[in-house]
């Protein structure tokens, strides 16, 4: 079995992924969706939390260009990038939402210095909007962001649109369709039932 979908099925085990067709989570934009991502559960399973590792790592691989630093989104993003900066001993820097209200008022922790390639983790894409703000926080201290990394996509139009706009490239370990076709091999999920996700996922602006 692939990684991205043996990932996806340890996400619907722990729980970090939860799948409602006839009740919809609330997104924090507002948006009905039946899916629900929670991906700091991962966090407790060491496991796991090994495989995203490796995972972020076999992606790297395949970059043309090599990071010189790690940067975790905040707050999710954060214990994944300490854990692969760790295993690839670089420096890790994390980026909060917005500067800091009080110090020094930083939004970056940690130094970047001019020229540097940096790689930004995040934990889930959903529209994209908090990894490119990120991103962009980096770019104004004169580095260079090679790609945004996260474990889960919805696959959302949207996100890849915005990361196009950003001229960012980015990459997920799993997402969206590995979860729902692993639901219908492991027979949780009826092939119709699949397609009319899929369909809901692609009508979302």
């Amino acid at each position: 079995m692939a990684l991205n979908e043996e990932l996806a099925i340890d996400l619907l085990e722990i729980k970090a992924v939860q799948l409602n067709v006839d009740e919809y989570f609330t997104w924090t934009s507002g948006i009905k969706s039946p899916i629900y991502c929670d991906n700091r559960l991962t966090m407790t399973y060491p496991v796991i939390r090994k495989k995203i590792t490796d995972a972020f790592i076999a992606m790297i691989d395949r970059l043309d260009q090599k990071p010189d630093v790690i940067a975790g989104c905040a707050t999710a993003g954060i214990p994944h990038a300490a854990w692969l900066a760790d295993r690839l001993q670089l420096p890790m820097v994390y980026v909060r939402s917005k500067p800091k209200g009080h110090g020094k008022g930083n939004q970056i922790e940690g130094q970047v210095i001019r020229g540097q390639k940096v790689l930004v983790i995040e934990d889930l894409i959903s529209t994209g909007g908090s990894a490119i703000e990120a991103a962009k926080a980096l770019q104004q201290e004169d580095v260079e962001v090679i790609s945004v990394f996260a474990i889960f996509t919805y696959g959302l139009e949207k996100a890849k649109h915005q990361f196009a706009v950003a001229k960012l490239p980015f990459a997920t370990i799993t997402g969206f369709d590995q979860l729902v076709e692993a639901l219908v091999v492991d027979q949780k999920l009826t092939q119709n039932e699949k397609e009319e996700l899929i369909e809901w996922r692609d009508k979302l602006k």
